[in-house]
């Protein structure tokens, strides 16, 4: 490891290591942490290739680099609501969990929240990474603007209704280092959590609409195989409704807590049983105090088009028996459509297959060919942070802006500063 160094032109440097789930160790020789913003521009401006990584949840190397990385989590991290507009300044490397209690601090709130709200802002935005719900768009949809530091060391600014916008929010990192960001925020709210379990997917097929639209955010989750679901998750708006249905298509409330995968311990998921709560304590799958550890999983999740649904489900009941040795559990939830570029949910409202599989990744890269040839009738989307199979023109035929996208990218970044294996493989460079 390098010797830690604090002048103005240089930030303290390490080896980057490994990422959340320890199935990719980083290429890059070297993880600056830059303590301001002029180093910051310092350390990109001589990169010859430079990323930026965030809090290491991808399990790909989208966050990688064949030169240098960059993390934020030294770099100030301001969190200013402007009340008059309805928006929050929030810095790249703060976490959801932090934002969202400072904002609760201050009566606002964000319209939805990922499962994990430790990771980054930036991150999370940069991957079209999402929550749940038929009226709920992913977290890239509530950004106003974007603060980033491109290829010759110079800060920018790109905002909502300007050209290029819609295709510089969920970019992969290709523009450059985010430093800073302008979400929408709306006044806080509070929300119950209840969850279900017996829902047949006999019941669920049938009545596919009416149970995702139950609740403000709804998550089914299934391993595919028997005769029923495994758990159905509710997340109610009090000002919605105040009530839970005392039963859902057959499925009867949990008379106790529940974790996703009931192997995994109660106490880090968000409280349940219908306990009313503030709306980042209760969106989230899981608690703001719960630090998770290394995973011991792998993750795989493709956005299909709402009106495949029962297709997917179909498809994906038939590959069980042969993902169940692989499978902890995988989670069906709904995102609206928005205009972003590089959006799994771009132009269609969509339904995502969140798959967790158990560690064993030639295993489980094997099996997802599978599930990715199952599902290509219903043209899918990976999300960017998770494992997919799919290469450059299969996407491409499944983005009409991809094309666009690229251009921007070639047009900002000429010397490709900041592309790398993935987004060469994707066909967004080289």
């Amino acid at each position: 490891m390098s010797t830690p160094t604090t002048t103005s032109s240089a930030a303290p440097t390490s080896a980057p290591g490994l990422n959340w789930a320890r199935n990719h160790r980083y290429a890059a020789r070297t993880l600056h942490r830059p303590e301001t913003l002029e180093q910051l521009r310092h350390v990109v401006a001589g990169a010859r290739r430079v990323r930026a990584l965030g809090t290491r949840h991808c399990f790909n190397d989208v966050a990688d680099s064949p030169g240098d990385l960059v993390s934020l989590e030294a770099l100030p991290a301001p969190v200013e609501v402007d009340s008059a507009a309805g928006s929050v300044r929030v810095g790249a490397g703060t976490s959801y969990g932090v934002l969202a209690q400072r904002l609760h601090e201050q009566g606002w709130a964000l319209r939805t929240m990922a499962s994990l709200p430790h990771i980054s802002v930036a991150g999370a935005v940069a991957t079209a990474t999402h929550g749940s719900g038929d009226r709920t768009r992913c977290l890239a949809a509530d950004v106003r603007a974007l603060e980033l530091v491109g290829a010759d060391g110079e800060l920018r600014r790109v905002e909502r209704g300007r050209e290029e916008f819609a295709g510089s929010v969920v970019a992969l990192g290709a523009l450059g280092v985010v430093t800073a960001l302008e979400l929408d925020v709306v006044p806080t709210y509070q929300v119950r959590q209840d969850v279900y379990s017996g829902l047949s997917f006999e019941a669920f097929t049938a009545n596919f609409d009416a149970v995702t639209s139950a609740a403000y955010s709804v998550s089914v989750y299934t391993t595919w195989v028997g005769g029923d679901t495994a758990q159905v998750w509710l997340k109610t708006r009090l000002s919605d409704s105040a009530e839970a249905p005392a039963e859902l298509f057959g499925a009867r409330p949990a008379p106790e807590p529940l974790h996703p995968l009931p192997e995994v311990d109660v106490r880090n998921a968000t409280e349940q049983l219908g306990v009313p709560g503030p709306w980042h304590e209760r969106l989230p799958h899981f608690r703001s105090s719960f630090q998770p550890s290394n995973g011991e999983e792998l993750q795989v999740e493709h956005l299909v088009p709402r009106e495949h649904a029962l297709g997917a489900v179909a498809a994906l009941r038939e590959l069980g028996p042969s993902l169940a040795p692989l499978l902890h559990m995988c989670e069906v939830r709904t995102v609206a459509a928005d205009d972003l570029w590089l959006s799994p949910a771009h132009e269609r409202d969509a339904v995502a297959f969140h798959f967790t599989f158990k560690q064993r990744q030639r295993e489980v890269l094997a099996a997802l060919a599978h599930v990715e040839e199952a599902l290509a009738p219903f043209s899918p989307r990976p999300h960017w942070g998770k494992l997919f199979v799919a290469d450059a023109a299969t996407l491409a035929a499944r983005y009409p802006r991809f094309a666009d996208a690229r251009a921007l990218v070639a047009r900002h970044d000429p010397g490709a500063k900041f592309a790398n294996a993935f987004t060469d493989r994707i066909g967004l460079t080289g």
